[in-house]
């Protein structure tokens, strides 16, 4: 008998240390320290369930990653009470602008904030991409493992919707562009 209940107890502490993913999904596991981390090779990179929830700007419509398939999407999340977030506005806008001819699309989430507020601080900002209004974060979940506080950080996700690349940080246009302009010129999938 005791060497049964070992067993269970062993197996359970196994099942409690697994992520619960399915093979080839993202799982978000630490960065080391950085606040960049790339995902390459390609192979190497998990996909992301689709991300998806209320417009800011148009109540009851709702965006979602899935909208944008065999496109790179660049996801920023933010909130309009976050000093970096408005620092990093105009950065994004440019990125997102040039971008967009290579068949890059860009989402904010908007999280922790006033649906106001966040409207005013878009609006204000002339910011070029949409954004979902997320409050409590939920749309995050999506990104296992993922520090929901983390504000700002971007996510580039690309082509497959696989994460390519993480940043923890209020970027710079100097520090995006580059990783969005390979990530864009890599092969598009197979259908």
């Amino acid at each position: 008998m005791r060497v049964l209940l070992l067993a269970l107890a062993g197996l359970l502490l196994v099942a409690g240390c697994s992520s619960g993913a399915a093979e080839g999904e993202f799982v978000f596991n630490g960065t080391g320290g950085r606040t960049t981390v790339v995902y390459d090779p390609p192979e190497t990179r998990g996909t992301l369930t689709p991300i998806s929830g209320e417009s800011l700007l148009e109540p009851g419509r709702t965006l979602s990653t899935d909208a944008w398939r065999g496109q790179v999407v660049v996801l920023n999340v933010w909130g309009s009470w976050c000093g970096p977030c408005r620092g990093e506005a105009d950065a994004l806008d440019q990125v997102a602008s040039a971008s967009a001819p290579r068949g890059v699309q860009f989402l904010g989430i908007d999280v922790r904030d006033q649906r106001d507020a966040a409207a005013d601080f878009v609006r204000d900002r002339g910011v070029v991409y949409p954004s979902i209004y997320d409050p409590p974060g939920r749309s995050l979940l999506a990104l296992r493992g993922y520090p929901r506080n983390a504000v700002p950080s971007t996510i580039v996700l690309d082509r497959q919707h696989r994460v390519a690349a993480v940043f923890l940080t209020a970027i710079l246009a100097e520090d995006l562009q580059p990783v969005v302009d390979r990530i864009a010129a890599e092969p598009a999938p197979s259908s």
